[in-house]
């Protein structure tokens, strides 16, 4: 990650579950160059297990001549406290201690990745977001950013993503952390300490991730004896070696409790009543055959942040979908912005001839 840039805050970081972390250290990339005023400023909040390499990612939205075009905007991901790619996390070194944090890593929360992005906002200069944008995990911090400061972000894009995480989510983030704990190397205080039960627990989560019509497509049977592997089993190892070759099962375990603790109306009154507090005008997408943050989550999103507009995505890729149907999100987004230059608010009929294309499904890894 060659333009990885380092911001240090060399001061405590207290916590929203009671610990403090002594420092903090937020790895981020920054494309393109900040204009006078700040108002042209894109932040992109990352998933699970995202980086803050957004153009590698999410090539298919942020680059020259994508609709995230670092020509004409100044696009800012942060590696989520936590994470793997440089952010102070479970292999950072403890400066009380001289030594990794391992399983000593504190408890973190959406709120404590939100603060932790505002430390950071505040070094640059920034004082003003034109643009935040997240998907799944990334979406929880951008609608929770959006709620605590509601002046700062003037537009705001949540894609299958919830204002409160579900006991369904939280059941298959338990599932995978179970995975990890199982692991006979689980206990010690080693980088790799964890790491196959960490492939388990990415299997558990494709499945999570994809849905029944995908894996049909992608990993249908063939013509096979029974002394042959079956493409779905060959699949979900592959997954599994494939994250343990970039990924910490610490830091795995922590986003999974990071992602758990989503819940915008703890000490707001409520749900309804902090999503009512955003004021940045707000585009909400869901995919229909998300299993993992299903539909109506968004649509409670829409109903309950004023003013927003609503766009149900038709993918067979699940909730993968965020990542991978880039043609649909960027139309969806520019129809989105054309309405909102023009103090219209688009109703859901402006979108109907986004969801008659034709389905199509290739294999992606």
């Amino acid at each position: 990650m060659l333009n990885t840039s380092i911001f240090k805050h060399h001061a405590p970081f207290k916590l929203e579950a009671g610990g403090v972390l002594p420092e903090v250290e937020l790895a981020y990339q920054a494309l393109g160059q900040l204009n006078t005023d700040c108002s042209n400023v894109i932040w992109v909040c990352h998933a699970f297990t995202g980086s803050q390499d957004v153009a590698d990612w999410w090539q298919g939205l942020v680059g020259k001549g994508k609709l995230f075009d670092p020509e004409q905007y100044f696009i800012i991901c942060v590696n989520v406290l936590g994470s793997h790619y440089g952010s102070t996390g479970p292999l950072s070194i403890n400066p009380e201690t001289g030594e990794p944090y391992f399983h000593t890593f504190p408890t973190i929360t959406i709120r404590d990745i939100v603060n932790s992005f505002d430390l950071l906002r505040e070094h640059l200069g920034i004082s003003k977001i034109k643009t935040c944008v997240g998907g799944s995990l990334g979406g929880q911090q951008a609608v929770e950013w959006a709620i605590s400061q509601p002046e700062l972000i003037e537009n705001l894009i949540l894609i299958a993503t919830n204002a409160q995480h579900s006991p369904w989510g939280i059941a298959f983030n338990e599932s995978q952390r179970m995975s990890i704990e199982v692991d006979p190397t689980w206990k010690e205080s080693h980088p790799l300490a964890g790491i196959n039960g960490m492939k388990a627990a990415r299997a558990t989560a494709l499945i999570s991730y994809r849905n029944y019509e995908t894996y049909g497509v992608t990993q249908a049977r063939r013509e096979e004896g029974l002394d042959k592997t079956y493409r779905a089993v060959t699949y979900q190892r592959y997954q599994g070696e494939k994250l343990a070759q970039r990924f910490n099962a610490f830091s795995y375990y922590v986003l999974s409790q990071v992602m758990d603790s989503q819940d915008v109306g703890r000490g707001r009154g409520g749900v309804i009543n902090a999503l009512g507090q955003v004021k940045a005008k707000t585009l909400v997408m869901g995919i229909k055959s998300d299993a993992l943050f299903p539909i109506n989550e968004q649509e409670f999103l829409a109903k309950h942040i004023p003013g927003a507009t609503f766009q149900a995505l038709d993918s067979l890729y699940g909730h993968d979908g965020f990542l991978i149907e880039n043609e649909l999100i960027t139309k969806a987004i520019k129809i989105w912005q054309k309405f909102i230059k023009l103090d219209v608010n688009p109703m859901y009929s402006f979108f109907k001839a986004l969801e008659d294309r034709p389905r199509t499904l290739v294999a992606h890894d």
